[in-house]
């Protein structure tokens, strides 16, 4: 492999020209090769990255074929044609249309032909594979269905298409919605082309459905000559064909249709021919039937069966699989054939049951019996076309619910998988099982839908699964089992591929479990349905403390060899297993190693897996417990705890123990644990413990109580007696209390606790107080239950004597008027104040005051006293004099009384009174008065349909009640708090129609209806369109909605959810009420901007205003700094639209808020000095991304700063030409203000210098000023250089030059400004042509040609020329060319050859550079061994140079590393160039040749006014003005006609004239020189557009010239291009006469130069040539700040470790690193300059002086110049010394001396960051070359390369032979022998072979 083409797998989606390429048909030429890597740019640009799915916007796709063996893939498509590789990486793309094209038109040259032609899609009808040929078939429906031939390598080589195609060669139907399918059989000695389509278009009449065609021969797709299925009348046999298949013998063809007279429903058919049958004289159809379904949608050939999908007819929504047996197929056709061939289709029972179909003369006839057997694929004389009239049956084996358009089959591991399509994109898998089908797995594959295409293809390894869509390719595995992370999830899946390979512990298919065969090695859902599992534990558990064996039971276990073993696994412990049938046993670990307890447990549970090896083969869990824990947990019944618990665990009562074991120590009773068995005391009820309170279970406060309990089997804790305690457990106290036992009957008795009084410290009515009782005082008895005992307190919660009387009479509570009357325990009350009547009624408030005269209204009484029980103020209740139902379910007892009022008169008022019997009435001091509420109007009158309008309700006396509901017809309109007297505020709910409701409200059991004024739902907004999209994080960007019906909102909002941390939600948000109350009369508060949401998002909103019924204008809501926007939505009353929905899909962006530097950066509060007139130049960060120049507002004072232009970093804005007023008039400074929607930034004061009125001085005036400027600045300059020559401070010296270069960038600077902002209009121009056409680009084959061979013209490798008889030397030069690229291949060959070479006095720097790129070329393919090479010679050069001075290392190319090193270089950066370097590196050569070309330039010395090169500097003042056109010459006119177009592709400016046109008639050719031309004396002057005296905006266009004679033949022109167009002579002369164009050459002749030997003369000639630079610097610095920040952006792009570093810099600089270290270098000087050498001044400087060699494009002489300044100021950034410049610096040096000590600190930081970056192995760089080698193919030029490489080795045969014999090794490797062997091969030179 010798050289590379670009061929690279890229990520999908490819991203296409969205403009389609118009082409006339027939013709191919827009579609020629140049094209292909313009089309290919955008996804060149990707990443290499793994993809599982293709799409390409805005394309259909068509056809999917899939190449055997090799796996690529194929896509038809529409207008396109799309390679991939099986990963659905893309490898190449063809271009098909659109093509002018008519289906009512043969194909035609002449456009005049076909008047109805027009742009027509070009969609792909059929797209076949020929393995044998390696071509791709594909056929379109343009051009009548012609068909083309293509290279499988790369479908965009076209290999056949037929110019002018005949009526044979139309072979797919010519329109889209009529399917072609089609097969290529390989027949003896060529490969036919079986196609059948159907009916379409009135020019496709006669071409018959199923055609055999030649793939070769003089026409390529003609049927002449070969079978056609002739048709009678295509009306009545159009036929709907589904598939084409093909078996080891015969083709079958599925198809349906509808007959015109005989049938009206559609019925299917399977046609057959034999694959050695090219007349079709097999042709044999029958019908098919699945029961119950007649229209076959999809079918697929399995070996064994015909499986097809069925519908009842076309728009059936059901489907149906059938499976037909191929033996039963192949039965039914040739009983079929049989009875055609000898019965004369005559059943047995004289039926007709075969017949000769689509109306052709041919009939059955009766031949001998065996003709079936003797012309088994038919003969001319056997009838044909036959049909079988029986159809062949089929029972479903799976009906589904969905139309199904595809299917595919495969047979693995013995079992048959049906792969289903249907129309909604979803892929069914089916197992198919006997006669049965199974769905199994469904997935989403295609689009929501999409119907998922009939070319559903399964990969030749049977794991992968292609399907197509309309939209995209999917590669899906056949069997996802490693998906199934464990036996049950593979099991469940009831995947047949699937299954469990136990002892490798994963799912596998059966195939990759190694033991499958053996039993119980490999599970399968549909055999096994249980997983490997621990069937039962002994013992289940076991205590901590002790070690013991536990024995799992696991069924069906697999068998090991004998040398294999398992293992149990608790935890992290390892016990070797020891297995008997299924029974394992292992031992438990000792207590060290188990974990401990987790808190509040008793027991830690581990799991325990049956291991082998690292493979858990079954799991379970097993426990560990600890007795002293259960008891330990179980304060309250440590004893019930202990014994009852999961555990074997005992109790011993005396020592209050719970222990593991038998039993309790010795002369110790023991209570056992309940699970034992055959012992008496066991189990928790044996324990010893209180089982209840005695009495009293009420205790009050403050009396003294003594308490009882109830025990049991306290006898346990034997003799002695001992002490007792209760136990109770008061707030804030434990009280402790002696106790006493009575022994009764049995083992039952009675505790007693002493007698105490009881007074809490809290006062609560009901305190539950904890008791319990120990033994002594620590031993406890276990309560058989929660024990409490209740203390009460009668004067707490009941404050009056209704409560207090209301009380539970078990209580004892009375109402006590002892003292201070209260409510007391009955014993604590004096007996004569115990009080039985209750005081009268007290009524505090009472709500509402009003209602409504009906009556019905809810009124609440609040008081005391009010009533012991309902029943005494059931009747006791009125109002007003009228009587009030009290409501029994809202009473509160003394508390609250809840009545429904009556009837009454409007205008009754009073109080309300309370009556209970046998007790004084209360009377309120509040009066309840009736009052009728009126509804007047409403506002507004509409709304949308969605609700959600803040409705208001005028009227009177609408606060009348509490319980006030609003309705808007049958649906509720929510009130909004408060209801005032005039006006209810309520928000309309959603309606399910627009239309007119009647307002209603709702005043308790009363309403009130406005029949007079009716609401009127409208249909809801709709919003069609809102930009812009992207707004700053600070918000406030005015944003433009478009819909129908915005003026029906009443207050819509654009609001945006966040997601955003707590501090941000606290920060920025309000309370959750996004309506805050108003008050009756107040203006109605505006929503907040921020309210916190559920789920802790923040939703912050702005309010839109209506302008419009079309029209909302809104503010972008501001975002919180920390908060990340979710959602972004218009709310228009109850109707949400997400702003995607709005916006066509394109959501709003929120972007950083722009940042922007100090007007005074230095000294921010300093005030900026301005200029009037001068343009203020503001510098930022990200200013244009969330807003354009026309929303920026800029103030300075009160005044408005005009935005010129807005850049991503810069601001340009024009101040008021006089100083404002102050903004605010407090301070006397002017603040420049910059605003962007809500982000105000204030940038410092500003202060305008005071200037002369310009206009009080005449024209002359400023004439003379300025002359007298330009004079003094001169003489500045001039006293500058004086004191610079007699200065001896070299550091004053560079001081004062920075001094004056700044002051004159200042000077400059508004110019500059000016300037930049032209520029940058024209740059954004050029990027939005760019993103159509891209960047021109060098494919990387003229690439690497530009850079190995540089000065060599366009094509440096060409074939040589053989001369005559030198055909058969052809094959041998080969051979031996060959043989020389496998010598190259040997390390030690290569590098004698190197060396050997580059020992020869007579081998120049030329002939090292020319064989280093023939290396490099030879050896691209194996771009690993290159790199080996570069590596052994730079180490050997690092050697020689360090004994010398290292420093020079790579300083120059004097041997052949160093141009390997940049071959090698440019290899590795060629794609950082395309994707990183490239775009800013062509940005700043545009906007050079803008600059330069907007100013004059002379044709003839090539010096331009804009320039930065002081020698190509114009300095002369020529008189211009710019045209209409802008234009001066040709050029320019090209350059803007074909600004998109590489230069390549252009036409060349020697071969077009420019015409003048004027009127009707008037053409006028302008040329250089004509009659008109002036002449003085012996100059003439080149003619100009002021020559011709071309008015303002006059017409020209280019014209082709006449007489061109020195024209390049076009054959040589476009294989070798010559090299670029040079400018004129500047000493062009044609008869004496010099030619000049804006200024003239120096006349004087160069002898007068010579005779000058006056020394005053030469000094004064000296001082002219240095001041003429020095004078006219003002321009040159105009252009370079002009050009700054595209040369920054180029530094930036090379220089930035932003992205990711290439990893060949990486690995290079490494290897430099390991050099210097190895060899002992420690300097950092050395290091650096070693890495500048190789990398920055080897090949950046390269690319910044030729830009040729990476883009398309024409440098001309003054774009070079500049190049060659900026590559210059590049180099000097790159160098360590300290860069001082000095009265005797190049101006060049000067214009960059303030910004290279700022590159230099880049260059710094971008060795330092590379060298603290990850280092790169030689294993990852290998990876790298291997990929790039990958990426390109082999090209032509291989063999020349070698054959140039050979005549070098020829020069000095005799010594690479002499060095490789002397070498020992060499000899052994017979290398001299092996170049002897080349040579005799390559030129017959005789050896001593």
């Amino acid at each position: 492999m010798c050289f590379p083409r670009c061929h690279t797998a890229q990520e999908t989606p490819l991203l296409l020209p969205s403009e389609a390429v118009p082409v006339m048909a027939p013709r191919r030429r827009p579609f020629s090769p140049r094209l292909l890597p313009v089309l290919l740019l955008p996804c060149l640009l990707l990443p290499l990255t793994r993809a599982h799915r293709f799409s390409a916007p805005n394309t259909t796709f068509n056809h999917l074929a899939l190449a055997p063996g090799h796996g690529t893939l194929y896509v038809g498509a529409v207008n396109r044609l799309f390679q991939l590789s099986p990963e659905l990486r893309l490898e190449a793309v063809a271009v098909t249309g659109p093509v002018f094209d008519s289906p009512d038109c043969v194909p035609f040259r002449d456009p005049a032909d076909c008047p109805q032609a027009r742009l027509t899609d070009n969609t792909n009808q059929l797209l076949l594979v020929s393995p044998r040929t390696r071509e791709l078939v594909a056929c379109g429906q343009a051009r009548q269905g012609v068909c083309e031939k293509r290279r499988l390598e790369d479908v965009a080589q076209v290999l056949y298409q037929a110019e002018e195609p005949g009526d044979g060669q139309f072979v797919a139907a010519n329109a889209p919605g009529v399917a072609t399918v089609g097969l290529v059989v390989q027949a003896p000695g060529r490969d036919l082309l079986l196609v059948a389509r159907g009916l379409a278009g009135k020019l496709s009449g006669g071409v018959p459905p199923l055609t055999v065609r030649q793939l070769a021969g003089p026409q390529p797709f003609s049927s002449e000559g070969l079978g056609r299925l002739v048709v009678g009348d295509f009306s009545d046999y159009n036929n709907s064909y589904v598939g084409a298949f093909a078996s080891s013998r015969s083709a079958y063809f599925i198809f349906h249709r509808r007959g015109a007279r005989a049938q009206a429903e559609y019925r299917s058919y399977v046609a057959r021919v034999c694959l050695g049958d090219p007349n079709l004289y097999s042709y044999v159809e029958v019908p098919l039937a699945c029961r119950g379904q007649g229209l076959i949608r999809a079918a697929f050939l399995t070996p064994s069966a015909l499986l097809g999908t069925f519908a009842a007819g076309p728009g059936g929504a059901r489907a149906a699989l059938c499976a037909f047996p191929l033996a039963e197929l192949d039965g039914s056709m040739e009983h079929a054939r049989r009875l055609c061939y000898t019965a004369g289709g005559q059943g047995p029972g004289g039926v007709e049951e075969a017949t000769v179909e689509y109306g052709v003369t041919s009939r059955c006839v009766t031949l001998p019996a065996d003709s079936p057997e003797s012309y088994p694929c038919g003969d001319e004389h056997t009838p044909s076309p036959i049909a079988g009239r029986q159809p062949l049956v089929a029972e479903p084996v799976l009906q589904l619910g969905q139309p199904i358009s595809a299917v595919a089959s495969l047979q693995a591991d013995g079992h048959t998988i049906a792969f289903l399509g249907d129309t909604q994109g979803q892929l069914h898998k089916v197992f198919l099982n006997g006669s049965q089908g199974q769905v199994y797995h469904s997935q989403q594959v295609g689009p929501l839908g999409s119907a998922i295409s009939p070319d559903l293809l399964v990969d030749s390894s049977g794991s992968h699964l292609y399907v197509l869509t309309a939209q995209q390719v999917d590669r899906v595995p056949v069997a996802a089992c490693p998906q199934f992370p464990d036996c049950t999830s593979c099991l469940q899946a009831r995947d047949p591929l699937c299954g469990w390979c136990v002892l490798q512990g994963r799912c596998t298919r059966k195939g990759q479990c190694g033991r499958a065969a053996q039993a119980n090695q490999w599970l399968w859902s549909y055999e096994d349905s249980h997983c490997p599992h621990v069937q039962s534990l002994l013992p289940a558990h076991r205590p901590r403390q002790e070690q013991g064996q536990v024995t799992l039971s696991v069924p069906r276990l697999p068998t090991l060899a004998m040398d294999e073993y398992f293992h149990c696994a608790f935890g992290d412990y390892d016990s070797l297993a020891h297995v008997e049938g299924p029974h394992v046993s292992c031992v438990t670990p000792p207590q060290d190693q188990l974990p401990l307890n987790p808190p509040g447990t008793d027991h830690i549970t581990l799991p325990l897996a049956l291991m082998f090896e690292d493979v858990a083969v079954a799991a379970t869990n097993f426990s560990f417990y600890d007795c002293s824990a259960v008891q330990a947990l179980a304060v309250a019944a440590p004893c019930r705890a202990c014994v009852g618990s999961l555990w074997r665990c005992h109790w011993c009562p005396q020592s209050s123990r719970c222990v593991y074991g038998e039993h309790c120590p010795e002369g110790e009773g023991t209570v056992y644990s309940a699970q034992e068995v055959d012992v008496q005391v066991r189990g928790p009820g044996a324990c010893p413990r209180v089982e209840g309170l005695a009495g009293p279970l009420l205790v009050p406060v403050g009396w003294e109580s003594r308490l009882a309990l109830r025990v049991r089997n306290l006898q346990h804790f034997g003799s002695p007696p001992a002490s007792y305690y209760c136990w109770l457990e008061l707030p804030g106290e434990l009280r402790r209390l002696p106790a006493s036992l009575e022994e009764m009957a049995g083992d039952v008795g009675l505790v007693y606790c002493q007698a105490q009084q009881f007074r809490p410290s809290t006062a609560q009515q009901e305190i539950p107080v904890p008791i319990y009782v120990t033994r002594g005082k620590g031993q406890r008895l276990d309560n058989a239950h929660t024990l409490y005992v209740t203390l009460y307190d009668c004067t707490v919660g009941h404050p009056d004597c209704s409560h207090c009387q209301a009380a539970n009479g078990s209580l004892g509570c009375v109402w006590c008027s002892h003292g201070r009357p209260t409510c007391r325990y009955g014993p604590l009350c004096p007996p004569g104040a115990v009080e039985l009547l209750c005081p009268t009624p007290s009524i505090d408030t009472i709500e509402p005051l009003t209602g409504p005269p009906e009556g019905g209204l809810a009124l609440t009484i609040w008081g005391s006293d009010l009533g012991r029980d309902f029943a005494e103020v059931q009747d006791a209740v009125t109002v007003a004099g009228r009587p009030c139902n009290p409501e029994p379910s809202l009473y509160r007892t003394s508390a609250r009384i809840v009545c429904v009022t009556s009837p009454a008169p409007n205008g009754t008022t009073g109080p309300i009174q309370v009556a209970i019997k046998n007790r004084p009435p209360g009377i309120s001091t509040q009066h309840f008065t009736y009052q009728d509420p009126i509804l007047l109007s409403l506002s507004p009158r509409w709304g949308p349909q969605a609700g959600g309008t803040p409705l208001t309700i005028h009227g009177q006396h609408l606060q009348t009640g509490g319980n006030i509901s609003a309705f808007v017809g049958g649906q509720p309109c929510p009130i909004r708090e408060p209801v005032c007297p005039e006006a209810i505020v309520c928000h309309t709910m959603s309606q399910a129609s627009p239309g007119e409701a009647v307002v209603r409200v709702v005043f308790g059991r009363a309403q009130r209806t406005l029949l007079s004024s009716p609401f009127r739902y409208t249909a809801d907004p709709q919003l069609v369109a809102a930009e812009p999209s992207v707004s700053f994080r600070g918000g406030g960007r005015l944003i433009r909605v478009r819909g129908t019906g915005l003026d029906v909102v009443r207050q819509p909002l654009l609001s945006v959810w966040l997601e955003a941390t707590a501090d941000t939600r606290a920060a920025g948000a309000q309370p959750q009420d996004s309506t805050p109350r108003r008050s009756c009369g107040a203006p109605a508060a505006a929503p907040r901007a921020c309210i916190p949401l559920e789920g802790g998002l923040l939703q912050c909103s702005t309010i839109c205003s209506v302008n419009s019924s079309s029209l909302l204008l809104c503010h972008s809501p501001a975002v919180p700094d920390g908060a990340r926007p979710q959602r972004v939505f218009f709310t228009l009353d109850n109707v949400h639209v997400d702003f995607a929905s709005a916006n066509g899909g394109q959501d709003f962006v929120y972007q950083p808020n722009p940042r922007l530097a100090p007007l005074s950066r230095e000294e921010p509060t300093r005030p900026y000095r301005l200029k009037p007139g001068n343009v203020l130049d503001v510098e930022g960060q990200g200013l244009n991304l969330g807003i354009s120049k026309e929303e920026v507002r800029v103030r300075i004072g009160d005044g408005e700063c005009l935005v010129k232009t807005l850049t991503l970093t810069h601001l340009y804005c024009e101040p008021p030409s006089r100083a404002p007023q102050p903004a605010n008039g407090s301070s006397a400074l002017l603040q420049f203000v910059v605003q962007m929607g809500n982000v105000h930034l204030a940038l410092g004061p500003v202060l305008y210098e005071t200037e002369p009125t310009l206009s009080a001085f005449p024209v002359e005036a400023q004439a003379g000023l300025g002359m007298g400027a330009a004079v003094l600045i001169a003489a500045v300059v001039l006293l500058t250089l004086m004191y610079r020559h007699k200065s001896k401070q070299a550091l004053r010296d560079y001081q004062k030059v920075l001094v004056q270069l700044e002051n004159l960038e200042i000077g400059v600077g508004d110019q500059c400004r000016k300037e930049f902002t032209d520029l940058m209009t024209e740059m954004t121009d050029l990027s939005s042509d760019l993103e159509a056409s891209g960047i021109p680009f060098l494919d990387y084959h003229t690439y690497a040609e530009r850079v190995f061979f540089p000065g060599h013209g366009s094509c440096p490798l060409q074939p040589a020329l053989e001369g005559p008889g030198e055909e058969g030397r052809r094959a041998p030069v080969r051979q031996g060319l060959t043989q020389l690229s496998n010598l190259l291949n040997s390390k030690l060959f290569l590098l004698t050859l190197i060396h050997t070479l580059e020992e020869q006095p007579s081998f120049s720097q030329r002939d090292r550079c020319h064989v280093a790129s023939l290396l490099s070329l030879a050896l691209h393919g194996k771009l690993e061994y290159l790199t080996d090479i570069v590596r052994t010679l730079l180490s050997d050069l690092a050697a020689h140079y360090v004994h010398k001075n290292p420093k020079l290392m790579l300083r120059r190319t004097e041997t052949m590393v160093e141009k390997l090193l940049t071959n090698w270089l440019s290899i590795c950066l060629y794609a950082f160039l395309r994707e990183v370097a490239g775009e800013p590196l062509y940005m700043l050569l545009r906007a050079i040749q803008y600059q330069v070309d907007k100013g004059p330039v002379d044709a003839v010395t090539g010096k331009a006014k804009r320039t930065l090169n002081d020698s190509r500097l114009l300095r002369e003042d020529v008189e211009f003005r710019p045209l209409t056109l802008m234009v001066l010459v040709k050029e320019k006119v090209l350059d803007q006609v074909y600004k998109g177009t590489p230069f390549s592709q252009r036409p060349s400016v020697h071969t077009l004239d420019l015409e003048w046109r004027s009127g009707l008639a008037g053409h006028l050719t302008l040329s250089d020189e004509d009659l008109t031309s002036v002449t003085q004396k012996h100059w003439k002057r080149l003619n100009t557009l002021q020559h011709y005296k071309v008015p303002d905006g006059a017409t020209v266009r280019l014209i082709p010239q006449l007489h061109n004679g020195g024209a390049v033949p076009q054959s040589l022109a476009q294989n070798c291009p010559l090299g670029e167009n040079i400018p004129m002579l500047e000493d062009g002369e044609e008869g004496g006469v010099h030619l000049w164009h804006l200024v003239k050459a120096t006349e004087e002749p160069e002898g007068a130069k010579a005779r000058r030997s006056s020394l005053r003369e030469r000094e004064r000639e000296r001082a002219r040539a240095k001041a003429i630079p020095e004078i006219y610097l003002t321009r040159l610095l105009s252009m370079k700040g002009t050009l700054q920040k595209f040369v920054d952006d180029t530094f930036q792009a090379i220089l930035s470790v932003n992205r990711p570093v290439p990893i060949a810099i990486k690995y290079l600089f490494d290897f430099l690193d390991e050099l210097a270290e190895k060899h002992g270098i420690e300097d950092p000087e050395t290091l650096h300059i070693w890495k500048t050498n190789s990398l920055l001044l080897r090949f950046w400087v390269n690319a910044l002086k030729s830009p040729q060699l990476i883009f398309d494009v024409r440098v001309s002489d003054n774009v070079d110049a500049v190049l060659a300044v900026i590559a210059q100021t590049f180099i000097d950034s790159c160098t360590v010394s300290e860069h001082k410049v000095g009265r005797d610096s190049p101006v060049n040096k000067l214009l960059y001396a303030r910004e290279i000590p700022r590159y230099k600190q880049m260059v710094e930081r971008y060795y330092s960051d590379i060298r603290q970056s990850c280092p790169a192995s030689y294993q990852e760089m290998n990876s790298a070359l291997a990929e790039l080698s990958g990426n390109y193919t082999s090209a032509p030029h291989c063999l020349e390369a070698l054959q140039e490489l050979y005549k070098h080795i020829h020069r000095y045969y005799d010594q690479i032979i002499s060095a490789l014999e002397e070498d020992p090794v060499g000899q052994k490797m017979q290398l001299a022998c092996r170049l002897q062997q080349v040579a005799a091969l390559v030129e017959n030179k005789v050896t001593d072979l």
